[in-house]
């Protein structure tokens, strides 16, 4: 657990160290402040998005230590020494990803609210599976919600990354 410290309100604060996007912060924060707000609030990368805030919708999915977690379930005293990866860490500075490069062609954003955890959910399933079916892709986004697209072009898009054919 992080070290704390105790506020001139006497409120008790801890010191974390996060390694997110390749960049490594070390922040003073509440027990309670969850990742999704140290990310917006903290670190002002808001590409990480706040829906339902109950862990329904997906919208707020990072990566972290590889493996897709809701933020906004995550204390950020739990992701202490932890490699978070938020959508603005997927692409290079010059060139997207090759997964959202492949949301782009097929149409797979609308409205993009559900983009960002959709991406990194997809992202981890590849680097897990890189050759999936169309049931495991299904099954690797199964925790995110989109209410514009009807999932299909999602699917195709990330059956497209896998450099395998796309369904009709």
């Amino acid at each position: 657990m992080s070290n704390f410290i105790v506020d001139n309100n006497g409120i008790k604060r801890y010191l974390v160290t996060i390694n997110v996007n390749g960049i490594e912060y070390t922040k003073v924060v509440k027990a309670n402040t969850l990742l999704v707000n140290f990310l917006r609030e903290e670190l002002d990368l808001t590409g990480t998005k706040k829906g339902c805030e109950l862990g329904d919708c997906g919208s707020c999915t990072v990566l972290l230590d590889g493996k897709p977690v809701n933020s906004c379930l995550i204390l950020a005293i739990e992701a202490d020494g932890m490699k978070v990866t938020t959508i603005e860490g997927v692409a290079s500075t010059s060139n997207l990803d090759n997964i959202q490069e492949k949301f782009l062609e097929y149409g797979a954003i609308q409205c993009g609210y559900c983009s960002a955890g959709m991406i990194l959910s997809a992202k981890a399933l590849l680097t897990e599976n890189p050759k999936p079916t169309e049931e495991e892709v299904r099954a690797g986004i199964s925790g995110n919600l989109c209410r514009c697209t009807g999932y299909i072009n999602i699917i195709k898009a990330i059956m497209a990354a896998s450099g395998q054919e796309v369904l009709n």
